[in-house]
């Protein structure tokens, strides 16, 4: 037990040097980035995915994408999606896929119309391939990778560690942060979203990585702190990742990540035995607790500009005309392009084309689900019920899945903010998808707690 802690503890330290080491020359990011790519796929191919290793490499890629778009260390913008989308179907020749799946191909092929479209609609002047590439590369990696996931079984110890996988890059992105603005006080200035205290990147996306960041530490803290060394390392780690990513002032990834602890404790009150749920009452105090802490603190270092901004406020404390950002209006003008164009929609990337001829501005979408009404029409809507029915249903069958409702939140809650920017709402989304198995899971889960 004693060799596990050194180890866990050894590769939080690596990756907090890892950290400091791209801050001070962040072309290292794009050795970085090289590295994670070259292993993956020597792996991969060396092991042909004997113990999906796929999931293991494409969580590290996922954690890692926020640090590598906001250092250079990418080699394109949307690389993480592709590697994401590379590595499952190496997966899927290695070991296949579930027969049952076949409604993930349905929603694949519910795609191509758009596509197909968009050849056709989009302006001669538009940068067609990555027009496109930039709004179907998310729905694309979700889909194959659902493909890959779909029934797969697999434990919750080796699920928790495709978690940790994940977390491992966030916490190097945290620390650049970190070092990138160890003091906000002069900074923060507005209620505005913030790219100073977000590493000099999108607070959007930095939130939403950090923020599940916040969740898989939370988890580790209530299943893997088994002594004092860990949980106050835990607990450290937990306190500080989510200050940084309060701070940036991007509400999206924060929110998401308490409604996922929220439900991760619901799921495990009713699934565990007596004596674990006294441990649950005192975690939810403990959170409550931290909370506060941290709240007060993120208040006193922004003089209260943080409370300003989940309230809903300017820096004078009025109430803005908009609650999403502006958001709004561009939700509503893509429900109007799906009204006019009610079966096959607009075309991929065409709403952004629309806004800038009706605006001026060039505004990508930031809600995926009235992005594919709009780019896709009827067939759009029938890609979403698939997407949303499908894992609640898996989960009547699946209830030793305990992350699998807070992962399913984190992807309606991430698209409905940040579209599919990322890699993560895909891959997650995914991982809801796989099926646990081993009665020996549940025991070891009350001794966990207990």
């Amino acid at each position: 037990m004693k060799s596990k802690n050194l180890s866990y503890t050894t590769i939080i330290l690596l990756h907090i040097g890892l950290g400091i080491l791209i801050y001070m020359a962040s072309k290292l990011s794009i050795p970085y980035g090289l590295a994670i790519l070259s292993v993956g796929l020597l792996t991969i191919l060396k092991t042909q995915n004997t113990k999906n290793q796929v999931l293991y490499f494409c969580a590290y890629i996922v954690g890692s994408e926020v640090i590598l778009r906001m250092t250079g260390g990418s080699l394109s913008y949307e690389i993480g999606k592709y590697s994401v989308i590379l590595f499952m179907l190496m997966g899927i020749y290695f070991s296949g896929f579930s027969r049952n799946s076949f409604l993930y191909w349905i929603f694949l092929i519910l795609l191509l119309p758009g596509v197909l479209l968009a050849t056709v609609t989009l302006k001669l002047d538009t940068d067609i391939q990555k027009s496109i590439a930039f709004n179907i590369s998310g729905p694309v990696c979700l889909g194959i990778s659902a493909l890959y996931c779909y029934q797969r079984k697999i434990t919750l110890k080796e699920l928790d560690n495709i978690l940790f996988c994940m977390l491992c890059p966030i916490i190097t992105t945290v620390t650049y942060m970190f070092l990138y603005t160890p003091s906000v006080k002069k900074i923060i200035t507005s209620t505005q979203s913030n790219f100073e205290t977000s590493g000099g990147f999108g607070p959007n996306q930095v939130s939403t990585i950090v923020g599940l960041g916040v969740f898989i530490m939370f988890s580790r803290l209530v299943f893997h702190s088994k002594n004092k060394q860990i949980i106050v390392l835990n607990t450290t780690l937990l306190l500080i990742m989510a200050f940084r990513g309060i701070i940036t002032f991007s509400r999206g990834g924060m929110l998401s990540s308490a409604v996922m602890i929220a439900l991760l404790l619901l799921i495990l009150f009713f699934v565990t035995q007596r004596a674990a749920k006294i441990k649950l009452f005192w975690m939810v105090v403990f959170s409550f607790v931290a909370f506060l802490i941290i709240w007060s603190y993120s208040s006193s270092q922004t003089n209260g500009l943080i409370a300003k901004r989940y309230a809903n406020e300017d820096a004078s404390g009025r109430v803005k005309s908009t609650l999403l950002s502006g958001r709004e209006e561009i939700i509503g003008s893509e429900f109007d392009m799906f009204l006019a164009n009610p079966i096959f929609g607009i075309g991929v990337g065409k709403g952004r084309e629309n806004r800038l001829e009706s605006t001026g501005e060039s505004i990508a979408s930031h809600n995926e689900i009235s992005r594919m009404l709009a780019e896709h029409g009827s067939l759009g809507a029938l890609g979403i019920v698939i997407l949303f029915v499908t894992p609640l249903v898996l989960y009547t069958n699946n209830r030793r899945h305990i992350y699998l409702l807070s992962f399913f939140a984190f992807w309606i809650l991430t698209i409905n903010h940040a579209a599919m920017r990322l890699a993560a709402p895909a891959f997650v989304y995914a991982l809801s998808l796989l099926h646990i198995y081993s009665i020996e899971d549940q025991n070891k889960l009350n001794e966990n707690i207990e």
